[in-house]
Parts: C-alpha cells; structure tokens; sequence
C-alpha cells in the first residue's frame, strides 16, 4: 500500500515548522543551561552511605561555605551531583567535610564518598565552546560536500546540490528542535549542556544524514525507470524506505530507553539527547527532506512556466 506521504507534505512541514518556531522562541526565553564544561567550575559526584538528604538539607548545610551557582542534582542510590563555580581545593574540602558532617549529625555511623571531581577553568570552558560550534559547521559542509559528490550523476529533474541543502535543511530541523527540548528541561529540570551532549548533536547528525541519505538513493535510483511524475516518484520511494527506517531507529531508540532507565546518571543525560536527535531526525527524513525536495521542484517548475 502507497501512503500518500508527500502529497500530505504540508501538514508535516506545517508541524515541523510549528516545533521549530516553539524551539526557537524556547532558546530565546530561557537559554541553554551550560554545565560546567563551558562556563568553568566543579563538578562533584558522591554517595551517602546510611542516610539519604533531602536537596534542602545539602543546600542549607553548603550555605555556611557560600559557594557560587550552586546546584544539587539527586541521583540513584544515594548519589548526588554538585555543580558550583568554585575551583580550588579549598573550597573542594570544605564542601566535602561540610558533606560528612550532615551525614553524622543525622544517623551515627553515616558518610559521604566522594565518587568523582571535574574541574574546569573558564578558559578552557570558553575554548570548549568554540571547538564545538567549529566541529559542528564542519560536520555541516563536509555532509553537503558528500552529499552533492555522491549525487552528482542526478540532473533532472532537480540538481545534485539541491539533495546537499534539502539534507541540510533536515538536519538543522533536528539540532534546533533537540537545543529547543534541552533548553526547557535546562528550565525547568536544570539538565545542563556539556561535551557529552555535544558528542550526542554530531551522533544524531551523523545517523539523520545517513537515514536521509537512504530515502534519497532510493529516488536516485527509480527516477530513471519511473513513469511518474517527480512528486509521485519521491512518494514511491519515501513508502519504499519508511519501514526500514522506522524499524531501524526504533531498535536504537529501545537501546537508549534501556540506558535511560539503568545506566546511571553519568550517562544520562547523552542518552536523552541521543533518544531525542534520533526520534527527530528520523521524522525529518521521512517528512521532511523528500517534502522539501518536491517543494523546491514545484517552485522552479512553476517559475519557467511563468517565464
């Protein structure tokens, strides 16, 4: 059974560009909550052993230090996460014998572990960022410079390039709306930006491309034995490839959920960006790069008409 996928295109562009406005206007409104990876500070993991604070208790109990841009994340089995500005030792074993001393006064016996330390200084939060918006344009060209090699061969009825930008176009549809659902869960559940959900960005653009890649060689190869029009073709080839394409992103999306669930804050928050990028960009590959392509067609069609 055909599905008609792209002559629907503009209920899937309109959504596409409803999720992109909301992701844009929630960068703008609330930020991206950048960890300590970028602004410079200390992150401090560690466990209690017979007793378990409340976020209030640590908080109170750190007051008396007065560290800056304190924040506490809880996490499995007694485990907390610290963030705070300061970088020196000082400041490090003041928080740690602070830390022992709430354990102590409330359950006799009780202690705290410290688990793991990062420090960052702000230069080298401020290189990190910089590294990371390079690596990303980078990724950007070298995909388009790919995709247009690769597709080089196509000319009619649409230009090689235009497969480079209409790619493009999906995988920006991806990153914005990922940074729109990270900048209101940085709101409103403080999960921060670090060099894992960098790592996680280039992943999800790395599998978007080659999922849109898939959709598009398909086209490649039916346009020259197709006796549809290019509208029809794009749909035969788009229902061609939706099942494996589904069927493979769901298998990834299973094995992050199964991260999510069991393995550990350390990785959680890579996790979360990867289930998100890819759950996107599997919809942008299907209902967003081919519609793409048959809007740009129609338009240069219905321009030498006019001419």
């Amino acid at each position: 059974m055909i599905y008609p996928i792209i002559q629907k295109r503009h209920i899937f562009l309109s959504l596409s560009g409803l999720l992109v406005a909301a992701s844009i206007a929630a960068l703008i409104a609330f930020g991206l909550n950048f960890g300590v990876d970028f602004k410079g500070g200390t992150l401090l993991e560690g466990k209690f052993s017979g007793y378990q604070p409340k976020i209030a208790e640590i908080q109170n109990s750190l007051s008396e230090i007065n560290i800056n841009n304190l924040t506490v994340q809880p996490s499995e089995d007694s485990t907390y996460i610290l963030r705070f500005k300061e970088t020196d030792e000082d400041s490090h074993q003041a928080i740690l014998a602070q830390l022992s001393n709430l354990a102590n006064q409330n359950v006799e016996g009780a202690s705290f572990t410290q688990l793991r330390l990062d420090l960052v200084g702000p230069s080298i939060g401020r290189e990190l960022k910089s590294k990371s918006f390079n690596a990303s344009i980078i990724v950007l060209l070298m995909i388009i410079l790919y995709i247009s090699f690769a597709f080089r061969r196509v000319s009619k009825p649409i230009s090689s390039w235009k497969f480079g930008v209409a790619a493009i176009i999906a995988l920006a549809h991806d990153v914005i709306i990922t940074l729109g659902a990270f900048a209101v869960l940085g709101y409103f559940y403080h999960i921060e930006i670090n060099t894992a959900f960098i790592a996680a960005i280039l992943t999800v653009l790395g599998y978007s491309v080659s999922d849109t890649i898939v959709v598009f060689d398909r086209v490649r190869e039916n346009l020259p034995k197709s006796n549809e029009d290019f509208e029809n073709t794009v749909n035969i080839s788009v229902n061609q490839t939706v099942s494996r394409s589904i069927n493979t992103s769901v298998s990834a999306m299973l094995a992050l959920l199964a991260i999510l669930l069991f393995g550990g804050s350390t990785i959680w928050d890579f996790a979360l960006a990867l289930l998100i990028g890819i759950f996107i960009g599997t919809y942008s590959s299907i209902f967003v790069a081919s519609p793409i392509l048959v809007v740009w067609h129609n338009l240069m069609k219905r321009k030498r008409k006019e001419v």
